[in-house]
């Protein structure tokens, strides 16, 4: 494992490293490298920052919806593959560029993404599944 060594020539830069990582129960490390890892993909994808949801951070496009809810709405599906972007922009009330921008970190990212689409589905078909029982359930 690589190791980096950052000498900080701002003091309060450093405390409010501290600070942070203390408050999020993390190490300075594992928070640095959370921040340049973030940091460095948001430098390479400008429409793109990191929202934080109850199950973690995740890639969102800046002032529009989660990476991971456009591909799911692009990728598949029936309509004609010239014609995704536009229905998905459309629908998602979003530009054709904030849509590429979304495909373009996808292009990158595409292992993380389809993890995240296929845990998301998991997840919804687990509610649905125990939503049906609860109303057998209220239905006797």
């Amino acid at each position: 494992m690589p190791v980096v060594s950052i000498r900080f020539t701002n003091t309060l830069l450093h405390e409010r490293l501290k600070k942070t990582a203390r408050r999020r129960s993390v190490s300075i490390s594992t928070l640095a490298q959370r921040l340049i890892d973030e940091g460095l993909r948001m430098e390479n994808h400008p429409l793109i920052h990191f929202r934080q949801q109850t199950t973690g951070r995740y890639p969102a496009l800046v002032g529009g919806p989660l990476v991971v809810w456009v591909i799911d709405m692009l990728i598949g599906g029936d309509v004609p593959t010239e014609q995704r972007r536009a229905r998905t922009a459309d629908l998602m009330n979003l530009s054709l560029t904030q849509v590429d921008a979304a495909l373009a970190y996808y292009a990158e990212f595409t292992d993380e993404i389809d993890k995240d689409v296929a845990e998301r589905k998991r997840t919804s078909a687990e509610m649905e599944s125990a939503w049906l029982r609860e109303q057998e359930l209220l239905a006797t």
